[in-house]
């Protein structure tokens, strides 16, 4: 069980860190990343590094879910962070996402292949 709550903390974990990197990526500007001044752009770079330091905590709990699951569950488990990004960037006004067909079939294959590859095989398989 406990394996279980490692991934789920690292898919919202990662999914924060996915959101702060691109909201604060969407407000500095481009051509002067190399000479930014903290105190015009500290929002911003604060969303950066929260997203930073949302992957590294994320790290850890992946690590951790690893000494208790195998990989083929932990994985597919994982990729269920896509389609919370997906859902959330487009649910919040804030990152400007649309929502299209063909967005949303992507997610949604993404989550039938986390299934198939996370499921169980059938006893007929079986030899």
């Amino acid at each position: 069980m406990s394996g279980y709550l490692y991934v789920l903390g690292s898919i919202v974990l990662t999914t924060l860190a996915q959101l702060s990197m691109k909201w604060g990526a969407m407000r500095l500007p481009v051509d002067t990343l190399g000479q930014l001044r903290v105190p015009d752009h500290a929002l911003p770079l604060l969303a950066v590094a929260t997203g930073i330091a949302c992957y590294a905590a994320s790290l850890v709990g992946w690590l951790s879910a690893l000494r208790y699951l195998p990989l083929h569950i932990a994985y597919s488990m994982l990729s269920v962070s896509y389609a919370l990004v997906y859902l959330m960037a487009v649910g919040l006004p804030a990152f400007g996402e649309t929502l299209t067909l063909a967005k949303t079939a992507g997610v949604a294959f993404i989550l039938l292949g986390a299934v198939l590859v996370g499921s169980r095989p059938g006893r007929a398989g079986r030899p």
